[in-house]
């Protein structure tokens, strides 16, 4: 229930940076890792767009694929590809950003929210932990936080090896591939972990940031096929 609520409050939070960086519709979008709530897609469809998620996890039905992108299926190219924290995940980030490019039409354009989680410092994840919600609610920084008291390690130590456990994808990496095929025409970082603290918004996040007490861990990138 509790990752159910957060992905929701995430879905509504990104909706409207997200829906300003698309094209009028009815263009024709991809979503990788829509998730089990099925992403931007239900809102895509609603205004308009052609809209398609991929994710293995993804909800049943016509305007779905279960599978990884990798393997996917596509009928014809499209004008966009949303990827909204996915592509730290996925098993070969450079066979991922050119399946991406191909699939995309010619000037087509690619919209990224992501988790740069080499930003998670100690300062950030001490903020993050003094406003979780109950330990009866246990989300991902529950997990991290407990498993950092029960090491005995520094932060750094702990949430490495985690990292690297999870084979998770710097987010400096991901833009670097990205520029390699793309042109940019946005980069920007802001609020992340709002979506899973208790009392917390985003524009709490964002004083804390601009004030210094913790890292923006979210990139926001937009870019168009070269």
């Amino acid at each position: 229930m509790a990752k159910s609520k957060s992905a929701r409050r995430w879905l509504d939070a990104i909706w409207s940076p997200v829906r300003t960086r698309l094209p009028p519709p009815p263009a024709r979008v991809v979503e990788i890792g829509c998730g089990s709530l099925g992403g931007f897609v239900p809102a895509l469809r609603a205004d308009g767009f052609e809209a398609l998620g991929v994710d293995p996890q993804a909800p049943e039905g016509p305007e779905y694929r279960r599978v990884p992108f990798e393997h996917v299926e596509l009928k014809d190219q499209v004008d966009v590809v949303i990827a909204s924290t996915s592509l730290h995940h996925v098993d070969d980030p450079d066979e991922v950003v050119a399946r991406i490019a191909s699939t995309l039409v010619p000037g087509g354009r690619i919209v990224v929210v992501e988790w740069a989680w080499e930003e998670f410092d100690e300062p950030t994840a001490r903020w993050c932990f003094e406003r979780l919600g109950p330990d009866d609610e246990p989300g991902w920084l529950h997990r991290r936080r407990d498993e950092w008291r029960a090491s005995g390690r520094s932060w750094s130590e702990s949430f490495q090896d985690w990292a690297r456990q999870e084979r998770l994808h710097a987010a400096r990496d991901l833009l670097a591939r990205l520029e390699d095929r793309f042109r940019r025409e946005h980069l920007a970082r802001g609020p992340y972990f709002f979506v899973e603290l208790a009392g917390t918004t985003e524009r709490d996040e964002l004083a804390a940031i601009e004030a210094g007490r913790i890292r923006a861990a979210r990139v926001d990138y937009v870019g168009s096929l070269k």
